[in-house]
């Protein structure tokens, strides 16, 4: 779906999901002060999985009973779920949350090279590639020639956020192949599902059972990114996606990196370096270069 006119309800819920998403990365990282980068994973997707079985279960829509889709589900939950957000957080415990989150916005850029290779009506046009290579170069300005050339924690933090973007694109990819005949919501409460029944026991394995005991700060930031920035996100995003076309939808990309920077700032007195946000200029660049729609208005 690629409308080119949004509503301001869409408006709206669009940027409600970029302030959401852009908590997420802060959200996280309280979370980290106090329990494993594995436990805080399960935690997110067990909760968010219970909220979206409620939902289903309550809207009375048809769950899949079939092998082959719980298959396929579990494959996207590790490439959607349990890659992308033990990436991510793992990298949080080395570098700000808002360089995270800038990192995080290459996910379409990723996508669309992605999905080139795995689908012929997503062809690489000129305009594209052209949006990729800006994509990429605002990649290796955020992350410094001097960071590319050194493997210490902090640079090696970076790299593991960009391969979290790529986990994405693979997911759209799978998602289209395997899952795009399910509702959206079954598909998420699947996926989630699938992402839980794999991270439970693989962080029981690295860090030992769930932790329950956890201060009150600890547990409103999981539920936060549990709840609020996957489960109910997961139904905002689906919402604007049916009003505005996914083309509309890949503005909340250039939303989230400011959302972050600026609760990272606030309150956990952040700084980036001034490489991060020429990155973020660049890769904002690169955004609206796929997008097309802008350039298509100067031409015309």
């Amino acid at each position: 779906m690629t409308q080119t006119h949004i509503s301001s309800r869409a408006w709206a819920e669009l940027f409600l999901l970029g302030l959401i998403w852009g908590g997420v990365f802060l959200a996280t990282r309280i979370a980290l002060d106090d329990i494993s980068v594995a436990h805080s994973v399960a935690h997110r997707v067990l909760w968010a999985s219970v909220i979206l079985w409620i939902y289903v279960l309550v809207r009375r829509l048809p769950i899949p009973r079939d092998a082959r889709t719980w298959g396929a589900f579990l494959v996207m939950g590790l490439l959607n779920n349990i890659l992308p957000f033990t990436l991510l957080n793992w990298s949080q415990l080395y570098v700000e949350s808002g360089l995270v989150s800038i990192f995080n916005a290459t996910t379409a850029v990723f996508g669309v090279l992605v999905a080139a290779a795995f689908f012929a009506d997503e062809r690489l046009t000129a305009r594209k590639t052209l949006g990729v290579l800006i994509g990429f170069l605002g990649v290796a300005v955020t992350i410094g020639v001097e960071n590319m050339l050194r493997f210490d924690p902090r640079s090696l933090a970076q790299l593991a956020a960009v391969t979290a973007t790529l986990s994405y694109a693979f997911a759209g990819v799978w998602a289209k192949k395997r899952l795009s005949h399910l509702p959206p919501q079954v598909a998420a409460m699947g996926m989630l599902t699938g992402s839980t029944l794999i991270m439970l026991p693989a962080a029981w394995a690295l860090d030992g059972p769930l932790p329950m005991a956890l201060s009150l700060t600890t547990w409103a930031a999981i539920a936060y990114y549990a709840i609020v920035a996957t489960a109910l996100a997961y139904l905002l995003y689906y919402s604007i996606l049916k009003k505005a076309g996914s083309g509309n939808l890949m503005l909340v990309t250039l939303l989230i990196p400011p959302v972050a920077i600026v609760l990272g700032g606030w309150l956990r007195a952040e700084t980036l370096p001034p490489n991060a946000f020429a990155g973020l200029g660049v890769l904002a660049l690169g955004l609206i270069v796929l997008d097309g729609r802008l350039l298509s208005r100067f031409r015309r």
